[in-house]
């Protein structure tokens, strides 16, 4: 398996907005031979541009560097509108476009954004996939479906090679959603235990869909909490967690305490079989350029070029 290691957003202690300029970011890690860089959808979170404008402006400024989003919330958007730019950005951007959706936003304060019904999201969200992914593979489109009508709709240019459309999601219904409509999987604040039961799952359901999903496209979000991370940001975190995944004993967990406990995480995760990992840190980095020269050093050597 391709084992590939990518970063998300990694604000600056001090900044304003925790410096949400991604130019400094995306050119650092172009030069250093990073993977690939991740733009998240937090509408209402200071310091994080839209994912969307994030990759097309990081597609003018690098020439290697994959692109990724995630995740995407698409119930409450347009899912003709959304196929319009992904297909403007793969063409901008060749092979390096990497969409990852999910079906609610990650912050509680976002949910008025996205207006759907919460017993019709997961209804609309596997509606739009179709709509997105019909848009992007067929010249035209004619859809009447529950939610969104089409007649003779198309997309330009039509990406000369299908953008994969990975997605979010842990419970049951989410990983049989994905394997029944999704071309890989990334999850986050999850264990190499569960990870394990989560891609079991989704083989049996592309299984039972007569699909494949190729056995690298497996991954998830891993987050590292630095001897220098604020304490009252590692405690707001793991109350987050206690909030989200009341399911765990020990939020603590969740975490990558250091770069050492990073890299055996990421050794447990591809024993199980993820090889796609998007690196983060807890809170702000009191230097961007010190928390890449770790990340080069501690976990680059992990990947198989």
């Amino acid at each position: 398996m391709k084992i590939r290691i990518g970063m998300g957003n990694v604000p600056v202690r001090g900044a304003p907005g925790g410096d949400p300029d991604p130019a400094c970011l995306v050119t650092e890690l172009e030069t250093h031979g990073v993977d690939s860089v991740w733009f998240s959808d937090l509408v209402s979170a200071p310091g994080v541009v839209d994912p969307l404008i994030g990759v097309a402006y990081a597609a003018g400024l690098t020439e290697r560097l994959k692109l990724g989003m995630s995740v995407i919330v698409l119930p409450g958007r347009n899912p003709a509108v959304v196929a319009a730019q992904l297909a403007s950005l793969a063409a901008l951007a060749p092979g390096r476009v990497l969409p990852v959706f999910g079906v609610r936003p990650a912050r509680h304060a976002d949910r008025t954004v996205f207006p759907v019904p919460n017993e019709h999201r997961a209804e609309v969200f596997e509606e739009a996939l179709r709509v997105v992914r019909a848009l992007l593979t067929m010249p035209v489109v004619t859809h009447h479906g529950r939610f969104f009508h089409l007649s003779e709709a198309s997309v330009a240019p039509l990406p000369a090679k299908p953008v994969d459309l990975w997605l979010s999601g842990r419970v049951p219904a989410a990983l049989d959603r994905i394997g029944r409509l999704g071309d890989g999987w990334l999850g986050g604040n999850i264990t190499p235990a569960e990870a394990e039961v989560c891609r079991t799952s989704i083989v049996r359901a592309a299984d039972r869909a007569d699909r494949t999903i190729e056995e690298d496209h497996y991954g998830t979000y891993v987050t590292i909490v630095q001897d220098d991370a604020e304490e009252h940001t590692v405690d707001a975190l793991l109350a987050r967690l206690r909030q989200d995944r009341p399911d765990v004993d020990d939020p603590r967990t969740l975490l990558c305490w250091g770069w050492d406990d990073a890299r055996e995480h990421l050794r447990q995760f591809t024993d199980i079989g993820l090889s796609k990992f998007v690196v983060r840190p807890a809170g702000t980095v009191t230097s961007r350029r010190a928390f890449l020269e770790a990340f080069t050093t501690e976990l680059m050597p992990l990947e198989n070029r």
